[in-house]
């Protein structure tokens, strides 16, 4: 039943519409857009890998020997949040956008061959919906992500993806992106509204 409900309440939404908000009836206030030409202060915190800004480009490397993927997380909780960016990877592999509370609660997943919505409500991730994309070596993608309430949705390649789960509605705390090997950030902004 469940796998059901997830089904009906996940769609996907028209490819055509690349542009504008995907939740949200008007574009929120803009919380944070750095300018990723120096160091990150409060409320930011780099728990893991090295993001070093470089004239308006962010570039994110694992550490190895930290056995995980590098993550930056922006400290304020928002209960509508529309993060924008783009992202280029050499070597194609994960990037992810999220948000938490005290653990997990919802995050966007592009592979090199798709992206997904999931919740964290249990371990692993719950997916709850899913697109298939194209593999894209070194060129700039622009992602959107948005959430508010109880749903999320992405825009990426102009394709776009929403998904709904009770979980989603979590409060939040913060909000993180995050890379697996290395990848470079730019146009990064984020807005919302807060919690």
């Amino acid at each position: 039943m469940r796998r059901l409900l997830t089904a009906f309440t996940a769609a996907l939404l028209c490819s055509a519409c690349s542009t504008g908000p995907l939740l949200v009836q008007e574009e929120p206030p803009v919380v944070v857009a750095p300018d990723l030409s120096s160091p990150f202060g409060e409320p930011w915190k780099i728990p893991h890998g090295e993001w070093k800004p470089d004239f308006g480009v962010l570039r994110m490397t694992e550490i190895p020997a930290r056995k995980h993927v590098p993550v930056l997380q922006h400290w304020v909780g928002l209960k509508t949040a529309v993060i924008e960016l783009e992202f280029r990877q050499d070597i194609p592999t994960t990037f992810y956008v999220g948000c938490d509370a005290e653990k997990h609660v919802g995050r966007v997943v592009i592979t090199p061959k798709e992206v997904h919505i999931a919740e964290d409500s249990v371990k692993p991730s719950h997916i709850l919906a899913r697109m298939p994309l194209e593999t894209v070596k070194g060129q700039w993608r622009h992602v959107r992500v948005e959430w508010t309430g109880d749903r999320m949705a992405v825009r990426i390649d102009g394709k776009e993806l929403s998904a709904s789960h009770p979980f989603l509605a979590t409060p939040k705390v913060r909000s993180w992106i995050a890379g697996a090997k290395s990848s470079e950030v730019r146009n990064f902004v984020i807005k919302g509204v807060p919690q």
